[in-house]
């Protein structure tokens, strides 16, 4: 999943897109409202980290909520902010916003929190989504289960996998899921993303991954478990 987080201080920046990059999160930087709008015209996400409280003015992070809802832009808000008043909190409700966290707050939380806006905005209520051939993707943990049995895989091969069953009738092509699964400094091509389909095909079967001729890929067709 590609996050973009705008936020002015670049410590508290640097820290969180490490902490998210952990999770197998990509996570990308935008030091003002400006910047933040015009990569949100370039670019999809699938959640905003948005700090209210930015260089542009101390309730510019609210004006840039109401400029995305005005083009119809419909990607998850989390408002990051030092104000914790009631007022703030309705306002930034009521500008578009989806989720409010006062800093200071535990690291852990915001995860939740983004894990649970992002599971909102595919439809999701579960934390658990099933995959081909049996198996489930814990978005909560990160991680994927065959029956109660864990499944050895990398971050990078779980963000591959966790991107196209978030979307299982969607086909994405190879350079779509380069920018969702990938940094956006990473040098990357095609070639990579189908050595990473075949290592997930060879770990976890072939159906759970289809090939879209002409296009790239999708997660493959659902089946009942075949485990007991």
């Amino acid at each position: 999943m590609r996050l973009l987080l705008i936020e002015d201080d670049p410590r508290l920046a640097a820290v969180l897109q490490e902490g998210l990059g952990e999770d197998g999160l990509i996570v990308e930087h935008a030091p003002d409202a400006t910047t933040a709008d015009s990569m949100c015209a370039l670019r999809e996400y699938d959640l905003l980290l948005l700090d209210v409280m930015l260089p542009e003015g101390t309730h510019a992070g609210f004006a840039l909520a109401r400029t995305l809802r005005g083009r119809q832009d419909r990607t998850p808000i989390l408002f990051l902010t030092a104000r914790d008043d009631v007022d703030s909190r309705v306002t930034g409700l009521d500008t578009g916003g989806d989720d409010y966290l006062s800093k200071p707050f535990e690291f852990r939380e915001l995860r939740a929190r983004v894990r649970a806006l992002v599971r909102r905005s595919q439809g999701e209520a579960s934390n658990t989504l099933p995959l081909p051939l049996g198996y489930t993707l814990d978005l909560a943990a990160h991680r994927i289960l065959r029956g109660h049995q864990l499944v050895s895989v990398t971050p990078r091969e779980y963000a591959l996998i966790e991107c196209l069953g978030l979307h299982p009738g969607r086909a994405y092509a190879r350079g779509s899921l380069i920018e969702r699964v990938w940094p956006e400094d990473s040098e990357v091509d095609t070639k990579v993303v189908d050595v990473f389909v075949s290592t997930v095909r060879r770990k976890l079967g072939e159906g759970m991954i289809e090939t879209v001729r002409g296009l790239g890929y999708r997660l493959g067709p659902l089946a009942p478990p075949d485990v007991p």
